[in-house]
């Protein structure tokens, strides 16, 4: 290395950047990778520019490192490749640009580099620097998946539930999840236990989902502690145990898991394996309908409506029910209907009160709700005047439910 040999240079740097054999020291590493670099070595460039980039033993630069990683990615180094295209993916010391770091990617992906396959796939997914093509994802995430890269697998075999860019099937969804599943990755191991669970290309089983769940609740994934304690409560593939469903509902729901967040309100509203608490039911409610759940906006005003664990308010009411009715959710349009018919809340209005109980006769499927929003509308009806019945009916074709 001292004799200036570019290669006995680089892996000097590599010594002290790991610690091996010599004293583990960064600014050393740096001091013999850049002299490396400046020789040309393609992989001391591009070390040279990780420890820019991670701050290890200079200054944290992004630039420097762009600079350093596209010296060695114009010497066709993939990771290099990958990496600056992952600075222009994020706009890193460079203009954000999805083109550009499709670019890189590209070219990385086609000297099998696995995780820049994976993200060119991101790319075409939605449609960033290149046109949207599911096709053409799957193409890439497979090439990925097929060297074992669990977030290819994992994309992979959503593409197959959902039948994008490939024929729907879900056994060969199932496949793919469970190779990322079996490398420990949490979400690929939620999405297989949600595929026992409804029997999705795999024979029904609670058992295996409650496996699933449980090696990525183990893993802090708030979507199959959620599930997970579901499976408790119902006591399917697991003995039931209100106190296990609390146990992995808390923990999602400290992660302010929305779903979670709702389960845990209900046990508490209900007295379900805990002391009935409606104050500690509001408070969960009231966090998840923060979030747009639209069962938790409903509950809430609920509460808000009877005065339990908070100040009867109709207007608070109105509000919450509101929020969950607009985005479609059956119960609250039936309240908030009952409420413009009373004018309990909001201003009476026959017009809001129709639209409001037409949208939810809609909403419900068939049985006993739709029958008794059918007769509240139909009732309503009767006492309305043609140009308010004619009124009422275009706002509920006009209507469309909010999203997010």
């Amino acid at each position: 290395a001292e004799r200036g040999e570019a290669l006995a240079q680089f892996n000097l740097g590599a010594l002290y950047a790991e610690g091996k054999g010599v004293r583990y020291d960064p600014r050393e590493a740096v001091r013999w990778y850049r002299l490396a670099a400046v020789q040309g070595l393609p992989e001391a460039q591009y070390n040279l520019g990780l420890m820019y980039a991670e701050g290890g033993g200079v200054e944290q630069d992004y630039a420097a490192a762009a600079a350093w990683y596209r010296l060695a990615a114009e010497q066709e180094l993939a990771v290099a490749q990958y990496n600056l295209g992952n600075l222009y993916a994020n706009g890193l010391a460079v203009e954000q640009d999805y083109a550009e770091a499709g670019q890189w990617y590209r070219r990385a992906a086609t000297q099998g580099h696995a995780a820049a396959q994976t993200m060119l796939g991101g790319l075409y997914e939605k449609g960033l620097g290149v046109p949207q093509d599911f096709a053409q994802a799957a193409i890439w995430w497979r090439k990925a998946a097929a060297q074992g890269h669990v977030e290819a697998q994992t994309t992979l075999g959503a593409l197959f539930e959902k039948g994008l860019g490939v024929p729907q099937d879900y056994g060969e969804a199932a496949a793919w999840l469970r190779q990322a599943a079996e490398q420990g990755h949490g979400e690929a191991q939620t999405n297989l236990g949600f595929f026992y669970a409804r029997g999705l290309g795999v024979q029904q089983d609670y058992v295996e989902a409650a496996n699933w769940w449980r090696e990525a609740a183990f893993r802090g994934v708030p979507a199959a502690q959620t599930n997970l304690g579901v499976l408790y409560e119902k006591g399917w593939g697991v003995r039931q145990s209100y106190s296990e469903a609390l146990r992995w509902w808390q923990l999602a729901a400290d992660q302010g898991y929305p779903d979670a967040q709702h389960n845990l309100a209900y046990m508490y509203a209900n007295g379900q394996g805990v002391p009935k608490d409606y104050a500690e039911a509001v408070k969960w409610w009231r966090s998840a309908a923060a979030k747009n759940l639209p069962i938790a906006q409903h509950y809430l005003g609920v509460m808000y409506a009877k005065g339990q664990g908070v100040p009867q308010n109709h207007r608070e009411a109105a509000k919450w029910y509101r929020a969950a009715a607009e985005r479609g959710f059956a119960d609250a349009q039936l309240e908030l209907g009952e409420l413009y018919r009373r004018g309990r809340g909001v201003p009476g209005n026959k017009v809001q009160a129709h639209l409001w109980l037409n949208l939810a006769s809609a909403a419900y499927p068939p049985g006993e709700d739709r029958a008794e929003a059918v007769n509240r509308r139909d009732r309503l009806a009767e006492n309305m005047t043609p140009a308010q019945l004619s009124e009422a009916e275009r706002l509920a074709r006009q209507w469309r439910p909010k999203s997010g």
